[in-house]
């Protein structure tokens, strides 16, 4: 799970860097768990672009996930750990002894031949999938649910991980990858050990093709416009909208920097011990 920087030969290898894909065992997926991307290019279903710089990039199917890991006291085998082009980290395929494959999120430990279970009853190891009352506290946790059933939502990508800090009556408190301390019910499933590939922060996408590759389109700064286009155009030289000094604002004059967009009556508020900035 390491990286590798390419020979500067041409301009858009001089900063550019891979992963070695090390841990990848096989590069044929499996078939019956694919499933086609329709692309939308950024647009709702009347053709407005309601999320701009997407389009383009590179063909790929989807590998269907179990988040939820609800097939509960069957032991399972991991055959494959494989590369998923629409995620950061390694999947793992698992063949279930009653013949089921499911592909899973990889944990960084988890080996091909390595036997695996979800369930109460399951082993406190690394890729077990367990509810948080029945995992030891101060291990580390992924793919956590934040509502039982309803299959992980949180800490799912490349390299990170959660520290489930204590047990609280029903609720589970949990030091998310961000900082913040946060309950979440105690029958919730989640998975043991670390998210695989925690090297891909190191890569340098080192050209801007790179990016059109993934589907990113080009972003233009809103200082390099016109008044009309955008709060923070015009002004001789570089200036902060119009030539004053005014705060930096969203092209539809959201306030940019600083301004708390979180609501104050959000119900969840009641479930987060201590907040990210704090």
């Amino acid at each position: 799970m390491a990286t590798r920087n390419l020979k500067p030969i041409t301009p858009g290898t001089r900063y550019y860097s891979i992963s070695t894909f090390d841990e990848i065992t096989t590069s044929k997926p499996e078939k019956s768990l694919l499933e086609p991307i329709k692309k939308s290019g950024g647009r709702n279903n009347t053709g407005r672009v309601t999320s701009r710089h997407r389009g383009g990039g590179h063909k790929r199917m989807y590998r269907i996930i179990d988040f939820k890991r609800n097939k509960l006291g069957v032991e399972a085998t991991v055959k494959t750990i494989e590369y998923d082009p629409n995620r950061t980290c390694r999947i793992a395929l698992l063949e279930y002894a009653d013949g089921e494959k499911r592909y899973i999120i990889a944990p960084d430990k988890v080996k091909v031949g390595q036997k695996l279970m979800s369930g109460p009853t399951a082993e406190p190891k690394d890729g077990n999938a367990l509810p948080l009352s029945k995992i030891p506290i101060g291990y580390f946790v992924h793919n956590i649910e934040m509502r039982p059933g309803k299959g992980g939502q949180m800490v799912r990508s490349a390299g990170t991980s959660a520290q489930f800090v204590g047990l609280d009556g029903d609720k589970a408190q949990l030091k998310l990858p961000s900082g913040e301390i946060r309950m979440v019910p105690s029958v919730c499933m989640a998975t043991i050990g670390v998210v695989s590939n925690g090297s891909h922060e190191n890569i340098s996408y080192g050209k801007a093709g790179r990016m059109r590759w993934l589907g990113v389109r080009p972003q233009t700064r809103g200082m390099a416009m016109n008044p009309i286009d955008h709060p923070n155009g015009g002004g001789e030289g570089r200036s902060k909208s119009g030539g004053g000094r005014k705060h930096l604002r969203s092209p539809w004059g959201q306030l940019a920097k600083g301004l708390k967009t979180r609501k104050k009556k959000n119900k969840s508020n009641d479930m987060i011990i201590r907040k990210r900035n704090a």
